[in-house]
């Protein structure tokens, strides 16, 4: 039951990553087409240049909890990977308990504020012909820290699983 729950926890930020996955596309495209009028017609514009970043923070950050549910992130796994499975699940628990709620919870209140007051003044670039629409760049930042925190209940779940029927 515990592992059923966290494949379908695990749903909706794998949805958003493979979609997030996309923009790969755009970027390249927006790099080309960046590229090609610079050295072709001489032309640049700093707006074309921003979306290029805010795409790149985009696919980044929605990313960030599908790939941790593949379980791609980075881990220094010296002792780790010759562990039993439910000693693996165990520090997996802990590490979603302790260390991943933790840190996702600080990113969510500590950005609130800093997402508020950017839709408030409805931010935009400060360079002139920058794009518009800056805020919604950083609200980025408490949706992939909720769709972090998701995934880790879903990790949890499954790790809580694995410790429960390896006994």
């Amino acid at each position: 039951m515990l592992a059923r729950a966290a494949v379908w926890l695990g749903v909706l930020p794998a949805v958003i990553g493979r979609a997030a996955a996309w923009l790969t596309l755009v970027m390249a495209a927006l790099c080309f087409g960046m590229v090609l009028l610079r050295y072709g017609w001489e032309l640049g514009w700093v707006a074309l240049q921003e979306a290029l970043v805010a795409a790149n923070a985009t696919m980044f950050m929605l990313s960030l909890a599908w790939v941790l549910g593949l379980d791609g992130h980075v881990r220094v796994d010296v002792f780790y990977r010759r562990w039993s499975a439910r000693r693996q699940a165990v520090v997996n628990l802990l590490g979603t308990v302790c260390l991943l709620w933790p840190v996702c919870a600080y990113l969510v209140v500590e950005s609130l504020d800093y997402v508020a007051v950017a839709w408030r003044v409805q931010e935009g670039s400060r360079e002139p012909g920058g794009m518009p629409g800056v805020y919604l760049v950083k609200t980025l930042i408490p949706v992939a820290a909720a769709l972090l925190a998701l995934q880790g209940l879903a990790l949890a779940l499954r790790a809580a699983a694995d410790v429960w029927t390896s006994r």
